[in-house]
């Protein structure tokens, strides 16, 4: 089929399309992760972007739904250089997004793409499959709304509380767009886990008598969290708090902290970070926005940084007894295959 990706530079590249006739839009993004092409798709926080794989040959393993965050494909459309026609187990990803109404461009330049937005930070695009036509797939990229501007959380969220049950610690989590990655972290140390949408109030959190509060990872702009900023700054002090990802950056804003909007952001499963012993951690990331160290208050100390960037990607606060990770704690990223100290750390100070 005939495709088309337009940028809102006025770019556009012609490509081979995947899946079905239609168009779709949003903020095109890169991974360079190798493989979990999978997982990402259906990370609830691609919500709202084109995800871009930077790795040349996508699919070599076809789809092992075994390793599905979530039970649909939340990314809006899948950009790659090339998508295998005969991978190892069926079905294939061509297949998949072909059965459910996916859309997706292979034949493209991801590496002339990446360097792009690696200049000029992410840019707003749009994807035509069925059709070539790149002055109209450039003017539907101009007319999609900033990241910041969109409401994405409540789409993912769930919708009505439900329970996991464990007779372990009780943990209440606030889902901004969970992966399951993390609900199977919990499971696995036994917790008894209650899940509530994105806007529940503290008194509802309150209600379940929870041992702690975990806020999740989850799509766009933090701020638009507006009601688990209000239910952290309400619990603060006490109930001991957790965050990753969009959980840590809803911490650091209520707390008074301040997030920004990355240039391109991290995403893949090799990002490097550093913990405040010296140690390196490979980790598997996806967020565009991150919190400004230099705006947390007094009593916050640095957990994690960055490697490559310096940007802040940990932090705690004791007296209040809040501790936040940027990156996906229960995904295992790199070399360090053992899943990093983030949930046993936090089980061990609930015993």
């Amino acid at each position: 089929m005939k495709a088309v990706l337009g940028l809102e530079d006025g770019t556009f590249v012609l490509g081979d399309g995947f899946g079905s006739d239609g168009e779709c839009s949003g903020e095109l993004v890169f991974s360079t992760q190798m493989s979990g092409y999978m997982e990402a798709l259906t990370d609830p926080s691609y919500h709202g972007q084109i995800l871009m794989f930077t790795f040349p040959t996508i699919g070599n393993y076809g789809v092992d739904r075994r390793n599905f965050q979530n039970p649909e494909v939340w990314a809006e459309g899948c950009v790659a250089r090339e998508i295998c026609q005969a991978p190892e187990a069926q079905p294939s990803v061509m297949d998949y997004f072909e059965e459910h109404g996916l859309l997706g461009i292979q034949g493209v330049d991801t590496r002339m793409l990446t360097i792009r937005m690696r200049q000029e930070g992410t840019l707003r695009a749009a994807l035509v499959v069925g059709d070539d036509n790149g002055a109209y797939a450039v003017d539907r990229a101009r007319k999609v709304p900033s990241i910041s501007d969109q409401v994405l959380i409540p789409a993912v969220s769930c919708r009505h509380p439900y329970r996991i049950g464990g007779s372990g610690k009780r943990i209440a989590v606030i889902d901004l767009g969970i992966r399951e990655n993390m609900i199977l972290s919990l499971r696995n140390r036994n917790a008894d886990i209650h899940v509530f949408p994105h806007d529940t109030t503290a008194d509802q959190v309150e209600a379940c008598s929870p041992d702690a509060l975990f806020i999740s990872n989850g799509p766009g702009d933090p701020v638009q969290a507006k009601d688990a900023i209000r239910c952290v700054s309400d619990l603060a002090g006490n109930l001991p708090i957790y965050g990753a990802c969009m959980g840590m950056q809803v911490c650091g804003l209520a707390l008074g902290g301040s997030t920004y909007k990355m240039k391109f952001g991290h995403r893949g499963s090799n990002q490097p970070v550093r913990e405040k012993d010296g140690g390196i951690y490979i980790t598997s990331q996806n967020h565009g926005f991150a919190v400004a160290a230099d705006s947390l208050p007094d009593g916050c100390r640095v957990l994690f940084t960055n490697v490559n960037d310096g940007s802040l990607e940990g932090f705690g606060n004791q007296y209040l007894d809040i501790t936040c990770v940027q990156f996906h704690p229960g995904a295992r990223g790199g070399s360090r295959y053992e899943e990093i100290p983030f949930f046993d750390t936090m089980f061990r100070r609930l015993s």
